[in-house]
């Protein structure tokens, strides 16, 4: 896979006219949904690059990362005429740039696409690095292929639409990538107000998050080694996920965000990462994100969620860890009492 082409945007109408002119394409579509629809979309509307295109609306949520969904897409395409030289421009959150990504690569066998993420964690994870999918029986992103974007045009302007928790949610995945960068970054990412933000200063900060994205990608496309390091927090933030889908959603920022606690938690007993830094970042997930609540009645389906994880061989759960801020261990394992006791710690230790 090439180097994925992101734009950091001052003027959308000339970054995104550009991105359309130098793909060439017979037809044009957008992929947005209810919410990008009403909020973001009519940025584009007037634009001449986007004349004659055709919408695609989906349901907003999760909960709408389905195949059904899927197949919703493919039909609109079918039914307005699409070809294998159409271009389409995902304009939305994760949910969007994922299910219209994989949508869009598997109709005809791949349409050229442009992704314009509108949240937080759109930018600074699902919209970069050439993953697509869709949920699949109660399990997150189990279907899914690797294709890059034509083009990723990121204008943080979009961040004023967001409410507090979109925002968290993404940042979840800021302090990820702080994490398995450098201690200054994240040092910064702990300091700075979530919660009032500077969105100036937040541009700058996304920026820096896409770089560290980038540059792991960049070296390890197909998630054969150290791309593993994006997956801290996620073995058993997807599980939390995962179960939050059988009772009530919750954002994937949120899921990971708990997930980077549990996680941590095995870095400190198994990998020897700083106790010290550990506690800073579930001090601050705790103040910002709260707990889901569980009981160790949840603890079965919890595990037996995580053996699903797409790292997992033979059944057996892998873990990314760390030693400590930017050293990473991945490949790790931990056994059944090992992670009950994260969960533990998750659920009465902090």
């Amino acid at each position: 896979m090439e180097q994925q082409k992101v734009f950091f945007s001052a003027s959308l109408a000339q970054t995104l006219t550009d991105a359309v002119e130098q793909t060439a394409h017979d037809r044009l579509f957008v992929v947005c949904d209810t919410h990008t629809r009403d909020l973001c979309l009519p940025l584009l509307s007037g634009l001449a690059c986007m004349s004659g295109s055709t919408v695609i609306t989906i349901g907003a949520g999760d909960e709408q990362k389905t195949l059904d969904t899927v197949q919703q897409v493919w039909s609109q395409l079918q039914q307005h005429g699409a070809t294998r030289h159409s271009l389409v421009v995902n304009l939305g959150g994760g949910m969007v740039t994922d299910l219209g990504g994989f949508a869009v690569s598997t109709f005809k066998r791949g349409l050229h696409f442009i992704n314009i993420p509108t949240t937080l964690l759109a930018m600074v994870d699902a919209s970069v690095g050439g993953k697509t999918g869709f949920n699949y029986g109660g399990l997150k992103n189990e279907i899914g292929v690797f294709r890059n974007a034509d083009a990723v045009i990121i204008d943080t302007a979009f961040l004023r639409t967001l409410d507090a928790e979109n925002l968290l949610s993404g940042y979840a995945e800021m302090l990820k990538h702080g994490l398995i960068a450098t201690d200054d970054m994240l040092s910064r990412l702990l300091r700075f107000d979530i919660e009032q933000p500077q969105l100036a200063e937040l541009g700058r900060m996304v920026q820096e998050s896409v770089g560290v994205k980038q540059r792991i990608v960049g070296e390890d496309p197909l998630e054969q080694g150290l791309r593993k390091a994006l997956n801290l927090g996620h073995t058993v933030g997807h599980a939390f996920e995962s179960l939050a889908l059988q009772r009530r959603p919750v954002l994937h920022g949120y899921a990971v965000a708990w997930g980077l606690v549990c996680e941590l938690y095995l870095s400190v007993a198994k990998t020897g990462f700083p106790a010290d830094r550990m506690r800073q970042v579930v001090n601050f997930v705790l103040q910002h994100y709260g707990r889901m609540p569980i009981t160790c009645d949840d603890y079965p389906t919890l595990l037996e969620l995580m053996t699903h994880d797409k790292k997992n061989t033979a059944g057996t759960i892998n873990f990314t860890l760390l030693s400590g801020v930017g050293q990473l261990a991945l490949n790790q394992t931990a056994t059944r009492q090992e992670i009950e006791e994260a969960l533990d710690f998750y659920r009465e230790g902090f």
